[in-house]
């Protein structure tokens, strides 16, 4: 095998790269490898060779730039790798006057392509402080790597296509009300995008990206009860049936029945029943889980509830019953429903009164996810992955690299290792 040869492949080149030499600067302690791009066998026009940067089109020369560039690579063992070659201007008649494009580096980048998908592998695998370490890059770095890989990735292929079933939900990333708004496809387990700020604005940037044709297409939409979702959905996605998520539903119902052991441990402390209100305290979690999870000793106390608290043990048997609708789901599920609505409208404790008329006012939402057997969990599911990244991503000032760093981790844009074969990377 021809020297040339060897080198492009140690250092990771494909066909179209033409490595002229091969130094080692001292100074530097690193390689310094100086290539071209390989002429194509139709013309040696050269003007006709080079491509503008940005779209890739072929385009004339329009002068020689600065001179000679240099790309970071992969180290090669202890040294550092910089591959240097001439950096001339074309003239694209879309993009005026820009670099030209070259087969190892992604336009604007200063570390070659190899380089950047194994910084973008990285960041989704590992630590911060290894990924920095082991690379000999900054973080800053990183998060202007991510976003360039994820921003080739999706506008090689349409990360909308098929989409008919999605979940909405927002995430507090930062304090001080920091929000940002995710849109998951349940199809795919895909992160498909994601906005800055929990708004009606900001829902409606989803929207306008997605096209009024695409638009058409949803059939299903689960998010929680925001009054300001509902709105957009129904304004832009007319098609489609909003599905209210299940478990915010429960989580209504768990926070009713609290309310009801805090006013009936308020009543038995003002009384003066001291061991009363101590028993009702540590009652918490047994009213709380699920009846198939309680220990013995929560059994015992939920004993001695429905013994003592006629009031407090109808509050958690209104709660289990509100369980089991979401447990049946389809035609049972709704039926059920019904009862359950029945019997809180008239039980007499004004938290399940207040919730059942919260249910009724999103009582066709709640019978949707019955019907479908839709709820937010992948969502959920992303969301706490995007809680881990968004304390890798401490480091960002802003919120763009944190968006970008988890539509590449959830949104299956990370490239695969240079070299390796091509990975199915999970949503």
């Amino acid at each position: 095998m021809r020297e040339a040869t060897i080198w492009r492949r140690v250092l990771g080149l494909g066909e179209d790269t033409i490595v002229e030499s091969v130094d080692y600067d001292n100074e530097r302690d690193a390689v310094i490898a100086s290539v071209r791009p390989r002429a194509k066998k139709a013309t040696r026009k050269r003007s006709h060779v080079l491509a503008c940067g940005r779209c890739e089109t072929p385009a004339a020369k329009f002068d020689n730039g600065e001179g000679r560039r240099e790309w970071r690579g992969l180290d090669l063992g202890e040294c550092k790798l910089y591959l240097e070659a001439d950096a001339p201007r074309v003239s694209c008649p879309d993009h005026g006057v820009t670099v030209a494009r070259v087969p190892w580096a992604r336009h604007g980048s200063r570390l070659s392509r190899d380089m950047e998908d194994t910084v973008a592998w990285l960041a989704c695998r590992t630590a911060k402080m290894v990924l920095v370490a082991l690379l000999r890059i900054t973080w800053r770095t990183v998060g202007a790597v991510v976003d360039r890989v994820v921003a080739e990735d999706r506008g090689r292929k349409d990360p909308f296509e098929g989409l008919r079933r999605i979940g909405i939900d927002e995430i507090s990333y930062k304090r001080g009300h920091r929000y940002l708004m995710v849109v998951v496809d349940h199809d795919t387990g895909r992160l498909i995008w994601v906005g800055k700020g929990r708004s009606k604005d900001t829902l409606r940037e989803f929207f306008d990206e997605l096209g009024e044709r695409r638009c058409n297409k949803i059939r299903l939409v689960s998010a929680d009860a925001a009054e300001f979702i509902g709105d957009v959905v129904s304004e832009r996605a007319k098609n489609a049936t909003l599905c209210t998520d299940p478990f915010h539903c429960v989580k209504w119902a768990t926070e009713a029945l609290d309310e009801v052991r805090r006013e009936v441990w308020n009543e038995a402390r003002r009384s003066g029943q001291r061991a009363h209100a101590k028993e009702l305290k540590g009652c918490r979690f047994a009213l709380w889980k699920n009846p198939e999870d309680l220990t013995d000793n929560q059994n015992a106390k939920l004993s001695w509830i429905a013994r003592s608290n006629a009031k407090l043990y109808r509050a958690y048997l209104l709660k289990e019953q509100f369980r089991q609708v979401f447990r049946l789901k389809g035609k049972r599920g709704i039926r059920l429903l019904h009862q359950w609505l029945a019997w809180a409208c008239r039980c007499r404790i004004p938290a399940f009164v207040k919730l059942s008329r919260k249910i009724r006012k999103n009582l066709p939402g709640i019978e949707a996810a019955l019907k479908y057997k839709l709820s937010n969990a992948i969502v959920e599911s992303t969301n706490t992955k995007l809680r881990v990244l968004a304390r890798m991503a401490y480091g960002f000032k802003e919120p763009d690299h944190l968006i970008a760093l988890a539509l590449l981790d959830r949104g299956g844009h990370c490239p695969p290792l240079p070299g390796r074969a091509v990975e199915t990377n999970a949503a």
